[in-house]
């Protein structure tokens, strides 16, 4: 059995990373991560993806496969211009005009793959293993005539007969490839065979790690590969990629700085990256997703929240800033007194210990009835219990959209303190026209942040309801507020209307002058 953890004869597990050691990351998001289906990144968004990796200091860029296509190349060479501090390179099958079509492209360097495992050789491509090498050898010898890094990929790796994948990449490296890529093309691998195949490629020469996720060993397979020898990992930025993904570039960053002090990237861009991300292919951040995820650094639980106030390492890992994120304390079935006053005092509302007691009873009873607690649903608690009247600063009385034929337009009518407001809008949907159409009936009002947007159907059916949750803030203040209609764009207008609503009150409530103490 195979020993991945480098353990004693005391069978005691020793650490074989340390922060001395040098691990690099080659991003393939606009590649591998861009074949994922239903994924189709325009050229500005491999651009603004590219300038985000960058700013992240990750320091291989794949960009895309030259061979795809001239769009495909016009992309390439979108980012190619960009001047960025990024290797950037191009996939390339193991044929010399896949060479070329890259060179055309500008590009730094090529990962060339080639054929590595018996069912590649013999049925995907009709060959032998000798043509594979001289092939292989052939090509690698001419990217470096023409100044390209070159990287050497045997597909399928994991599969291969590791005498000749052995024999393969010894010729590649002869050859001059600059390193030697083990892939687990389509996720079969265990961590004792990749601890294996990469530990008999790294004594060949520098070598990096592919591995996909179809067994939800991915980033096991990373750590078995750096612990053979492996030194650059392959990733892409929330896992994307075939199938069942490829390992996320966000988590491998933070897991190897975080458990052995080796640094790969900027670790606090990584959430604006996964957020870049998530919006460009249209793939949602499951709330659940490991360090860029909703609930990641989102507490409800009362015991949780109580221990989180007194000490903010108490149940998390690291501080959600080394990510670029903030603590969450939201409320709910599992609310408890601490958690709710903590809310309560981020809005400036003081309530005495009976009136704690009533509000956390009544955002237990709306937990109960399957409903997350606002900030907006607390302090209409709050005001409740405690007998206060609250006068609306903005409220929404009309709403027309329409989106036929034609750009979207929609026209609202708001009561903006004891003045009626009527303005119109348009956008590329009748969401974006009503929102456009509010901001345009409130003018400097509307100078709002909205920070998120959310939108999940709490019926079935045709005739579903559904809920818009919007997080909204205005200087130092924030609100969450949701909304529920059949209607997606009423429901929309309806969140963001009561969001402003109540930043705006808090801000008048914030620059009213102190109370005078009497003489």
């Amino acid at each position: 059995m195979v020993d991945l953890f480098g353990g004693n004869p005391n069978n005691t597990p020793t650490s074989v990373l340390d922060s001395d050691d040098r691990v690099q990351l080659l991003d393939t998001t606009l590649r591998d991560g861009e074949q994922a289906p239903g994924i189709s990144l325009t050229p500005d968004e491999k651009a603004d993806i590219a300038r985000a990796l960058d700013r992240a200091d990750v320091p291989y860029i794949e960009a895309g496969s030259a061979c795809t296509g001239e769009g495909e190349r016009e992309t390439i060479r979108k980012v190619t211009s960009l001047g960025l501090d990024a290797t950037v390179t191009s996939f390339a099958r193991g044929v010399q005009n896949d060479v070329d079509l890259a060179l055309d492209c500008d590009v730094d360097g090529v990962t060339i793959v080639v054929p590595g495992s018996d069912k590649h050789i013999e049925r995907k491509v009709g060959t032998t293993h000798d043509e594979v090498v001289e092939k292989t050898q052939a090509l690698v010898a001419y990217a470096k005539d023409h100044g390209l890094w070159v990287e050497v990929i045997g597909e399928d790796g994991s599969r291969a007969d590791l005498d000749f994948l052995e024999r393969l990449m010894r010729a590649a490296y002869d050859a001059g490839a600059d390193r030697l890529c083990y892939a687990d093309t389509v996720g079969h691998a265990s961590p004792e065979t990749t601890y294996e195949y990469v530990a008999r490629l790294a004594d060949i020469g520098p070598t990096s790690t592919h591995t996909h996720d179809d067994l939800g060993l991915g980033m096991t397979n990373v750590y078995a590969s750096l612990a053979a020898g492996a030194d650059l990992v392959h990733a892409t930025v929330n896992g994307i990629g075939e199938r069942a993904g490829n390992v996320a570039l966000e988590e491998v960053a933070i897991a190897l700085s975080h458990c052995y002090g080796v640094e790969t990237a900027k670790l606090d861009e990584l959430y604006d990256l996964a957020q870049k991300v998530a919006m460009a292919t249209g793939v949602p951040l499951p709330p659940n997703k490991a360090v860029v995820g909703e609930n990641a650094f989102t507490h409800e639980s009362g015991i949780h929240t109580d221990g989180t106030l007194k000490d903010d390492t108490m149940y998390e890992p690291y501080p959600p800033e080394t990510v670029g994120r903030e603590r969450r304390l939201v409320l709910g079935k599992h609310a408890g007194r601490a958690g709710v006053r903590a809310a309560l005092e981020e809005h400036g509302v003081d309530v005495s210990e009976e009136e704690l007691a009533a509000v956390v009873e009544r955002v237990k009873a709306l937990g109960d009835r399957g409903k997350r607690v606002t900030d907006a649903d607390l302090l209409a608690i709050a005001e409740d219990v405690q007998g206060r009247e609250r006068d609306r600063r903005v409220e929404l009385v009309d709403l027309t959209a329409a989106s036929g034929g034609g750009t979207p337009t929609a026209s609202v009518r708001l009561r903006v303190d004891d003045e009626e407001r009527v303005a119109s809008g348009t956008g590329s949907g009748p969401v974006d026209a009503a929102v456009e159409a509010v901001r345009s009936a409130l003018g400097p009002d509307a100078d709002a942040q909205l920070d998120s947007y959310h939108v999940d159907a709490i019926t079935g059916g045709t005739d579903a309801v559904v809920t818009v949750e919007v997080e909204m803030s205005r200087g130092d203040h924030s609100v969450t507020v949701a909304a529920s209609d059949a209607d997606i764009t009423r429901a929309s207008v309806d969140a963001m209307v009561n969001a402003l609503d109540r930043l705006l009150q808090a801000e008048a409530e914030e620059s009213k002058p102190a109370p005078q103490a009497d003489d």
